[in-house]
């Protein structure tokens, strides 16, 4: 049933004064006439802000406000700081920003209630509850990390939350959730020839599988560590002394140079007998530790991402203690899948909230703009785009409530289609919404006057960062044909 009230979303642009819209409308439609709050327990589907709890809803009109109130409105400062010299620091807005979301209780919405069932760390939202606020954060770049919603964070916190000890809850959980430390997580490695690693900590002859010592007759071979499967990966933990000593090679590590960065948690081959699923395993390195050595900071489409970044990575001989390992040896696959439970869609609500910013940017837009004689609104092929937009967005935001409902009444295990599924819609969808709108910009599409450039890098980024399409078209494929015909 369609609300009484007429669908109304806007969003800001970032250009300071140059307000396109209004930032009091909102998302606002409803498939339950008069929802009570019945329509959001754990048995329902709700597909409206409209049908969520009291609680919920009124959670959800406080992060709306803020947003509108506080985040749009300086995003232009936010986005000069990030081009600025001074841009591998801290931005100090947002820093106080973050005082203010935790004062008005918008922090840590994340942590799911079933990760957190007596409400110790989160605020005890479902999954399905937690993808509505979710998208009205992804409408801003800055706004995850103001409400500490941000990755990888969450997937760290969650990790500690789900399989650390109170030792490592006390020493890393806490100061995360308060804020006041970033994290990243070291798991992918570069495909690299052995003689272009200055540093070998592998001896001659007793090299990881794939690659040749340094100084032997066929030096050109490269180790075979595509990050799409997982159990390529080469970085070695060795006991010795009470501790365990690291040696690998990393790239892409989120996060990484950002100077609040304290804990790096990282996943190497401690077993390479084992079975291939059990021969890794999870470590808490803090960042102080000698021996780890940024050599660079890779940029996404000429974006470096400051003050987080993705860098380059060196870890050699470095030492940890013993107590760091989570769960304990070998069990480093099954960390590495619970920590992708939640965290498996909150890109994929993020998407959702890309996408309605950049389709109403774009709709403002061609209401301001004449070519050939008439307004662009009035042109055929920009209506076309805009109705495809429109139905892409509400099937892929379907497609997500759905898989964040399953996981909530089902388990996470249960709901591996649907999120196999979205994980590939959502990228794709927010990158035909976002490239449509630059287009109808045109060229001050492509600069940063707008933030249509770097969500498309991010929606382009997140068809690899999140798992390579084929994977996820390969996991739905193979579970299609489990099924009964």
């Amino acid at each position: 049933m369609p609300a009484s009230k007429p669908l109304r979303r806007s969003y800001h642009m970032w250009a300071g004064s140059q307000s396109l819209l209004s930032p009091k409308g909102r998302r606002s439609y409803s498939s339950v006439p008069g929802a009570s709050p019945a329509h959001a327990s754990k048995t329902a589907l709700v597909i409206s802000p409209e049908g969520l709890s009291s609680p919920v809803r009124e959670l959800y009109d406080r992060l709306q406000r803020f947003m509108e109130q506080r985040v749009y409105p300086v995003e232009p400062e936010l986005q000069r700081h990030q081009a600025s010299a001074d841009r591998w620091s801290p931005s100090p807005l947002i820093e106080d920003l973050k005082e203010k979301a935790k004062a008005e209780g918008l922090w840590n919405l994340f942590l799911p209630l079933e990760t957190d069932p007596e409400k110790k760390y989160g605020a005890g939202l479902t999954n399905m509850e937690y993808a509505h606020l979710c998208e009205v954060m992804g409408t801003s770049l800055y706004a995850p990390e103001i409400f500490n919603c941000s990755a990888p964070d969450t997937g760290n916190m969650e990790l500690l939350v789900r399989y650390g000890t109170e030792e490592q809850k006390a020493h890393w959980l806490i100061p995360l959730l308060e804020g006041k430390a970033r994290s990243c997580f070291a798991m992918t490695e570069p495909q690299v020839p052995c003689w272009a690693i200055p540093t070998c900590w592998a001896p001659c002859g007793l090299c990881p599988q794939g690659m040749q010592a340094a100084g032997s007759s066929n030096q050109n071979v490269p180790t075979q560590v595509a990050s799409s499967d997982a159990t390529n990966i080469e970085a070695s933990i060795r006991e010795e002394d009470g501790f365990y000593v690291l040696n690998g090679h990393k790239w892409w590590i989120s996060g990484i140079l950002d100077p609040r960065c304290q804990l790096c948690v990282f996943m190497g081959k401690t077993d390479p007998q084992a079975l291939s699923h059990r021969q890794h395993s999870v470590l808490l390195v803090p960042m102080d530790t000698p021996g780890i050595k940024v050599i660079r900071p890779l940029t996404v489409y000429g974006l470096e991402d400051a003050p987080g970044g993705h860098g380059e990575v060196r870890f050699e001989h470095v030492r940890v203690p013993r107590e760091n390992i989570v769960l304990g040896p070998g069990r480093g696959f099954e960390i590495a899948q619970g920590r992708l439970g939640p965290g498996r869609i909150h890109h994929c609500m993020r998407l959702i909230g890309f996408s309605e910013r950049a389709l109403a940017l774009m709709k403002a837009r061609v209401k301001s703009r004449v070519a050939f004689g008439k307004p662009l609104v009035e042109q055929g092929t920009v209506l076309a785009d805009i109705a495809q937009s429109r139905v892409e967005i509400e099937q892929a935001r379907l497609l997500v409530l759905k898989a964040a409902h399953l996981m909530d009444v089902a388990g996470n295990k249960a709901a591996a289609l649907d999120i196999a599924m979205i994980k590939m819609v959502a990228p794709s969808m927010a990158y035909r919404v976002i490239d449509r709108a630059i287009q109808a910009f045109g060229a001050a599409g492509l600069s940063n006057d707008y933030p249509l450039a770097q969500f498309f890098a991010w929606a382009r980024a997140l068809r690899l960062a999140d798992g390579p399409d084929e994977v996820h078209r390969a996991t739905v494929a193979k579970m299609e044909l489990k099924q009964r015909p």
